[in-house]
Parts: C-alpha cells; structure tokens; sequence
C-alpha cells in the first residue's frame, strides 16, 4: 500500500475518533494543543505579528501580544470544530451557527433573483455551510460555497463531503463562472457564498484598496459574477457569541450589482470586512501572507513584460 494511501487512512481513522468526542472535550484539547502550537512549533508566528503589527500601528506591544494568543486559541478551536462538523446533526450545527437577517436573501431568492454573499476568513466560516437549512427547500434555488480543491484527492473528497453535507454545493474556484453560467441556462437562482480575501495571482490583479493601511491587490472576480447576473450583495459578519457558538449576521449592501460603478462592490465588501476585524481581530486568519504582493513588485513585473514583449517583436521583424 502506497505511503500516502496509508497516510490517509491513518489520518481518517484518528479524525473518526476525535468526531465521536463530544465538542466540549475537543475544546479541552485545544486549550492543550494551543500552548505547544504557540510556545513550541511557533506555527508563523513570525507572519502573524508581522500582520497584527502592521495592520494595528496604534496599539502597543502588550496590545499586539494580547490578539495575538486569542487569535492562536481561535485557530486551535477552529481546527477542532472542523473535526466535530463533519456528521454534526442538523439540531446542532443549527444551535451553534445562527442566522440573522437570512430572511433579507429569502426575499431576494423569492423575487427571483440571484444573491452572492461575501466572506472573509472570519472563524468559524465553515459553519456557513449550513445556511442552506434556514432557507425554504426550492428545487429553483442552488445553494453553494466556493472552494479551492485540497492536491490530495482522497482529504479533497472528505472536506467537499463536509460542506456538501447540508444541502450546499462545493464549486471549485475554477468552475465558478462555468457552473453559474449553467444555473442561468437551467433558469434558476443561486445563493452563493464567496470567500474573497485572498490573495490574486499576478496575472489577475486589476484593482488595488487600502486594507489595514497597506496598499492590497485584491480579487474582482466575484463583483463581476454578481454584476453579469444582476446578484443583490450582501456581506456575512460574523460574531462569536462564546466559544463554538457563532452568529452570521447578514448585511445587504446593493439590491443590483450591475447599478454599482466598476470596484464599488469590492471597495464595499473590503470596508465591511475592516469594520468586522476591527470588531473582532482575534477571529480571522493572520497567518496567510495576505500583503505578499506589492505596487513594487506588480509595477517590476509589468515592466519586465513589456520589455519580453519589445524584444519578441523585435525578433519577430527580424526574421521577416
């Protein structure tokens, strides 16, 4: 049997007796693990307190330090609770993840249109997978979450049956716009879910806002979806009411995509989801290299892409 094959079912079966453990025991390990996680394997510390450093000039070390060690609790529970999702009973997931204000989409999906909710990485995001419960059961409504395939196939299948387990759809990045596309042709509506602060390839960076006081590219693939299809926006702020209890409250921020100017939809959504850090900055993702890509480094590049381009020219003429 092939390491990896091993690896998996390993792994399976040590995630299948930590789901049998009731959540108050996995929080238990998590106030465990979080001590070796911080203290010993320092899991990107240094990333972490780079981006809260930068992100907060305003507060003082003792400040930075203080959301800094919430935050590594927040992840360390965010891990356990994943495992505990996976088979969670529709009365449970239904108490610890709430919903409010879902009845401004269920408006929307009943006038027959379209509704994109945007999301950041705000804990305990995959909760929101469960939203297709609080909605009316309509064979005319695709409800769905879009996802970034895992490279091993066999924990890529577990984590899509997770998210699936609900009702939602998982679409990947890659199918997003074929898959929508498809909805319209099969004269349906889709209520779909966009994690959007992640960071652009530099082929797709097109639009620039300035998030925590750093000038960051940032992904306009979804307002162009949503204005394509006239999609009402809404933006999901996310609270934790105490530990494995969350409340997604809704905020609807344009009734049409398509009215709003080029960006405005992106510049929105980004305002909105300063304000829910702000709120709770101890609840989204610091450690991934959000400010990796910079003006300098795009600026570098385009040059460097036009003078390739110059000399392919030049050489094309040349052997004319």
């Amino acid at each position: 049997m092939p390491m990896k094959t091993s690896m998996y079912y390993i792994a399976v079966a040590f995630l299948f007796v930590l789901n049998r453990l009731p959540m108050c025991v996995l929080h238990f390990l998590s106030t465990l693990l979080y001590y070796p996680i911080y203290y010993l394997v320092r899991y990107r510390r240094k990333v972490v307190r780079d981006n809260l450093v930068k992100s907060f000039p305003e507060k003082d070390m003792k400040e930075i330090l203080a959301i800094e060690k919430k935050f590594y609790r927040s992840l360390c529970d965010y891990f356990m609770e994943m495992i505990k999702f996976y088979g969670m009973s529709e009365k449970e997931i239904k108490e610890r993840m709430r919903f409010d204000g879902i009845e401004l989409m269920q408006e929307v999906l009943d006038k027959g249109q379209s509704c994109v909710l945007y999301m950041g990485h705000m804990f305990n995001w995959e909760f929101v997978t469960s939203i297709s419960l609080h909605l009316k059961q309509d064979k005319d409504v695709v409800v769905g979450d879009i996802y970034h395939p895992l490279e091993n196939e066999h924990f890529d299948a577990l984590v899509k049956k997770m998210r699936d387990q609900y009702g939602a759809e998982s679409i990947t990045m890659a199918n997003t716009l074929r898959r929508i596309i498809q909805i319209g042709k099969d004269n349906k509506r889709y209520l779909i879910g966009f994690i959007a602060d992640q960071v652009p390839t530099w082929e797709s960076i097109n639009h620039w806002v300035d998030f925590f006081h750093r000038d960051t590219p940032v992904f306009t693939g979804t307002e162009k979806i949503a204005q394509r299809t006239h999609a009402a926006l809404f933006y999901a702020r996310m609270e934790r009411v105490k530990r494995g209890y969350y409340v997604l409250h809704v905020v609807k921020f344009a009734d049409d995509a398509a009215l709003l100017p080029e960006y405005e939809p992106t510049n929105i959504y980004y305002r909105l989801l300063t304000e829910n850090i702000i709120e709770s900055p101890e609840l989204w993702l610091w450690t991934h290299k959000r400010w990796k890509r910079t003006r300098e480094g795009y600026a570098r590049r385009e040059a460097k892409r036009i003078e390739d381009r110059k000399k392919l020219v030049e050489r094309a003429k040349g052997n004319v």
